[in-house]
């Protein structure tokens, strides 16, 4: 059980960007900027419960469209944030659980942060109450007056651009935002608040990746960041189920009327089968009898797609992202082709990825084979998955 609590301040419009919608909620190479953080907190032992700080107006829209479509497990409330940060963070302080002792507070905007650093900056706060990540700033720092004139140049040395997550003691950080609202104190970020009033920040080494996206062109830079450090790997898959009589016909989750059924322990979804086979070797995983043995009672009659949702996490949690999956139907008999874009749907909502990232295909063999004389139907599938190299990893 870890000791750390997460809030994810993501209560921003990002006006700068330009946009009507939210920018944590912004599609970033096929994902919602958000996915990003919450998928990185998600897998880290050390984080018990995570509080997302969302505008009044989106809270639903977070439930619905982040929190239970990618089935995030450690996410326990989302609560409405106030008109500044400070506001925002303060309503996710009250929120968070009094038991834990770690308080990560991070920005939503900040997608690309990686299980590293985050575990860096929480064992760090462990040893000395407060920490918070930052890099050497890299340019020429000038104080410019009103007139526009140089006043001075500063000493970049001993300059850092602070980053988060930002780490504390959550007594202490709770006590510090009590103080900062009596006292009328408004400050940027978590750590100047605790400064104030706690005392010194541990600054442990950032990240120049871990950037926050406040602009379009840091969008752009985002993307060139993740497609240079996303792998692509690809697996296939194959299944065959043999038709008789007595059994139900369901491929791709959808029930076809036929005289016959597909033959096996769960209810012999061939498609379903081919692709979960296809994805588990992408991911670098066991085949499905492994996971899902046919000696297994509990898998007797199983609705496939309840695998196939399984078998979803299990990619995700390897820090791998479905590209796109291709696959195809090999039978002689029923005709499916009236049910492949029901078959589409019922994939993709299993996986929860978009339609069009799903391609099915139905073909015979021209009466060759065993599938041609109608003993049975096979299907294959190929999947491309993305990412792992960054977020696939071992802590």
């Amino acid at each position: 059980m870890g000791d750390t609590g997460v809030i994810l301040a993501a209560a921003g419009q990002g006006k700068r960007m330009g946009s009507r919608v939210n920018k944590v909620l912004l599609s970033l190479t096929g994902q919602p900027i958000i996915k990003y953080s919450l998928d990185v907190f998600e897998m880290l032992p050390d984080v018990e419960e995570i509080i997302v700080v969302a505008h009044p107006r989106e809270v639903p829209v977070m439930e619905q469209d982040i929190v239970k479509r990618f089935e995030y497990r450690k996410v326990r409330q989302i609560v409405p944030g106030g008109r500044e940060r400070q506001d925002s963070v303060w309503a996710g302080l009250k929120a968070l659980d009094n038991n834990l002792h770690l308080v990560a507070v991070h920005d939503g905007a900040r997608p690309l942060v990686s299980p590293e650093l985050a575990l860096r900056v929480i064992e760090t706060a462990r040893v000395f109450g407060a920490a918070c990540p930052g890099v050497p700033c890299k340019d020429t720092l000038k104080k410019v007056g009103a007139d526009g004139r140089v006043e001075t140049t500063l000493d970049r040395s001993q300059l850092y651009q602070i980053q988060t997550p930002q780490v504390f003691e959550i007594s202490r950080l709770r006590e510090a935002y009590r103080q900062a609202f009596s006292r009328g104190f408004s400050g940027t970020d978590d750590a100047v608040i605790y400064e104030e009033y706690c005392g010194p920040v541990q600054v442990v080494e950032g990240d120049y990746r871990n950037l926050k996206i406040t602009t379009e062109d840091d969008m752009y830079m985002a993307q060139g960041i993740l497609s240079r450090e996303r792998a692509m790997r690809v697996g296939n898959g194959y299944d065959v189920h043999r038709l008789v009589e007595g059994r139900k016909l369901v491929i791709g989750g959808v029930r076809i009327p036929f005289e016959k059924g597909l033959a096996g322990h769960s209810d012999a979804d061939v498609l379903v089968h081919a692709v979960c086979d296809a994805l588990l070797g992408a991911a670098g995983l066991r085949d499905i009898g492994f996971y899902f043995p046919d000696s297994d009672p509990k898998f007797h009659n199983i609705d496939s797609l309840i695998l196939l949702k399984r078998v979803g996490a299990m990619v995700s949690d390897q820090g791998l992202e479905i590209v796109n999956i291709d696959s195809t139907v090999i039978g002689e008999q029923p005709k499916i082709a009236p049910y492949l874009e029901e078959m589409r749907r019922n994939l993709a909502a299993a996986l929860g990825i978009e339609v069009s990232r799903v391609n099915i295909k139905a073909t015979t063999t021209e009466g060759l084979g065993f599938t041609g004389r109608g003993e049975g139907i096979a299907a294959q599938a190929c999947v491309l998955l993305s990412g792992g190299s960054r977020r696939g990893v071992s802590l």
